[in-house]
């Protein structure tokens, strides 16, 4: 089968190497992926609402000259992106109500939500915390010791989810604080991380970072975010295998997304991807309404009728729950 053209990257660099060296530039992604030059006025327009990060590891499995290629599209700014729609706002999970301190989002019984990290490798044009405000939410010295107290201080908190932006753009040495200061609240037994890295900057699972995770006397939980297979490629699946390899809970969560991901073959292709990388497949979320990503979205109809259909291609193990998240809901609301 012909294989598009991508663009080659050398061997794995450091994932700080990687993330001071990011394609932030609209003209630098038009002439790395020779794309129409007609796009360079839209892509410019969206850029100065929500800056265009890209990882050149990424960028890397995205075929040459195709604008419809599914990773090119979860990144490339659009001038739709400035459209006004009707039910589409800056903080559709309601997010600001349940912050009860910077760098704590208290939503859910028995687990809190910290932001260790304001910043993200990639920024993903469907993200849902693409308004939020993280000059409130980066919190220092003293705030993180007040977020531990608040955890400690809450007994019924078993589980602490390390989010942002994203928790692994922290340093190892701010990741294993972290873990060292969990470590020490009795009630606590989980610590759970959100991360997009390991599949955007694979460089980012270092040996140190490995060894912070077992060491841990905790369980230590990571939910990746892949939304299509095309995503993981050998240093992804050798990172993922090596976590897996230190007894780290490997789930999946994706985005169902509009010319990106709407079909069964793919997200049963992405399934079993992913399980011969160790990682369970678990949440296949609608999408968060948040302004300027009404063009991803896939109608419900359309979800649930590809739900039924992944029962049918898959075993039960492999097909993530559909789901959709809720303003002041007490859970992730199945939608079938």
């Amino acid at each position: 089968m012909f294989e598009p053209a991508r663009i080659h990257h050398t061997a794995l660099k450091s994932w700080q190497e990687e993330t001071a060296n990011l394609l932030i530039e609209p003209e630098e992604l038009i002439r790395a992926l020779n794309l129409p030059e007609s796009l360079l006025a839209p892509i410019k327009a969206a850029h100065a609402l929500f800056p265009l990060r890209i990882p050149r590891p990424f960028l890397a499995r995205m075929a040459q000259g195709d604008i419809n290629d599914p990773l090119l599209k979860q990144v490339l700014p659009l001038g739709i992106e400035q459209e006004s729609t009707e039910g589409f706002i800056d903080d559709p999970l309601g997010e600001a109500d349940s912050n009860p301190l910077p760098g704590i989002i208290h939503k859910y019984f028995g687990r809190v939500l910290l932001i260790a990290a304001s910043q993200c490798a990639v920024n993903c044009r469907y993200c849902f915390r693409r308004h939020f405000d993280y000059q409130q939410n980066t919190p220092s010295q003293e705030d993180w010791l007040q977020a531990i107290g608040y955890i400690s201080h809450h007994q019924n908190i078993e589980e602490a989810i390390l989010s942002g932006g994203d928790p692994l753009a922290a340093s190892d040495k701010k990741v294993e604080w972290l873990f060292e200061q969990l470590g020490q609240i009795p009630h606590l037994t989980r610590i759970r991380l959100h991360t997009r890295l390991p599949i955007v900057i694979p460089s980012r699972i270092t040996d140190k970072l490995v060894n912070i995770f077992s060491a841990s006397n905790k369980d230590v939980v990571m939910v990746i975010h892949c939304n299509h297979p095309q995503e993981i490629d050998v240093h992804v699946q050798r990172m993922l295998v090596q976590l897996k390899n230190a007894d780290v809970t490997l789930l999946n969560q994706s985005v169902l997304l509009k010319s990106v991901n709407d079909n069964s073959k793919t997200l049963a292709d992405l399934s079993k991807r992913l399980f011969s990388c160790g990682v369970l497949p678990y949440y296949l979320h609608l999408l968060d309404r948040v302004s300027g990503t009404a063009h991803f979205e896939v109608p419900e109809t359309h979800a649930k009728a590809l739900y039924r259909e992944l029962l049918n291609q898959l075993p039960g193990y492999l097909v993530p729950r559909l789901v959709r998240e809720e303003a002041g809901a007490g859970s992730k609301m199945p939608v079938v």
